[in-house]
């Protein structure tokens, strides 16, 4: 079995800090490097709900996507609710470790997860990463249909294939419009506006759309004829930890440490009910 240092030397190749953006909060947030890891589990996000079922399930390792502290702290005292999580990892030995700007931007990385789960082809970034020599690394993926569906058919296929919500699917723009390219991003997606017009794409799919942006974004009709599409935050990034959890996978195989890799299927996405209004457009 490997030290959990061998395995984060591992998992910063695949997501390297360095790559994150200059707020955010990645790496290992607990753990000794010398304890053995045989078990690890991927979730979006450190809660207790996830720390306690890393607990059942006898996991060394816990890797969210989404940071403990994003912002300094002066307590990790057990009354407070991250304090609680940090706790409980120590108490049972269990590291734990975030990649999330750096997962955003890696290739493959969090939008080509989110591409998969939709059926699309990647064809670029969005935002391309300019270290990047190759092209490939960079901010949410500009992708193709394998055949034209209208926005309608396009909003029904991502309620069908990423995890269930409270919110599923909004959408803004025609529903009968023909959708044949979409760019898609994981988690909040509307600081992406300016390159998702300048992509020329027909669609788009993110998380997190605020009220003002998005109604002035297709207010503009003549420079943003395409839709929007709004789902949950969580669900556009649990992709991403089947795909992370299949890359430790083939890392552990080729260096014969025989991991055992899992992926949580708790929804944590904190929305958990959702009436509609009578009368509401479907």
């Amino acid at each position: 079995m490997p030290r959990l240092s061998e395995a984060i030397a591992a998992l910063d190749a695949l997501w390297p800090p360095g790559s994150a953006e200059a707020w955010d909060a990645v790496g290992t947030v607990c753990g000794d490097p010398d304890q053995e890891v045989s078990r690890v589990l991927f979730a979006v996000d450190p809660v207790q709900e996830i720390v306690d079922e890393a607990v059942k399930l006898g996991a060394d390792l816990l890797v969210t996507h989404h940071p403990l502290y994003l912002r300094g702290t002066t307590t990790v005292a057990a009354s407070t609710v991250k304090g609680r999580v940090v706790h409980t990892l120590i108490k049972n030995d269990i590291a734990l470790h975030v990649a999330h700007t750096n997962a955003d931007r890696a290739d493959p990385g969090v939008s080509d997860a989110l591409a998969g789960a939709l059926d699309l082809r990647v064809v670029r970034p969005l935002v391309p990463d300019p270290a990047d020599p190759g092209g490939r690394r960079g901010l949410g993926r500009v992708c193709e249909l394998d055949h034209p569906l209208t926005v309608r058919e396009f909003a029904a296929r991502a309620a069908e294939r990423l995890p269930a919500t409270a919110q599923g699917i909004r959408v803004a723009g025609d529903p009968e419009a023909l959708v044949r390219t979409v760019a898609v991003s994981g988690g909040s997606g509307d600081s992406l506006f300016d390159d998702v017009r300048a992509a020329g794409v027909d669609a788009f799919l993110t998380a997190d759309l605020r009220h003002h942006p998005a109604s002035e974004f297709v207010a503009d009709r003549a420079r943003s004829p395409l839709a929007l599409l709004d789902a949950a935050h969580w669900a556009t990034e649990w992709p991403w930890c089947e795909l992370a959890a299949a890359q430790l996978d083939e890392i552990s195989d080729r260096h014969g440490w025989g991991l055992r890799v899992h992926v949580s299927k708790t929804v944590t996405d904190p929305w958990n009910s959702h009436s509609p209004s009578p009368g509401a457009p479907n």
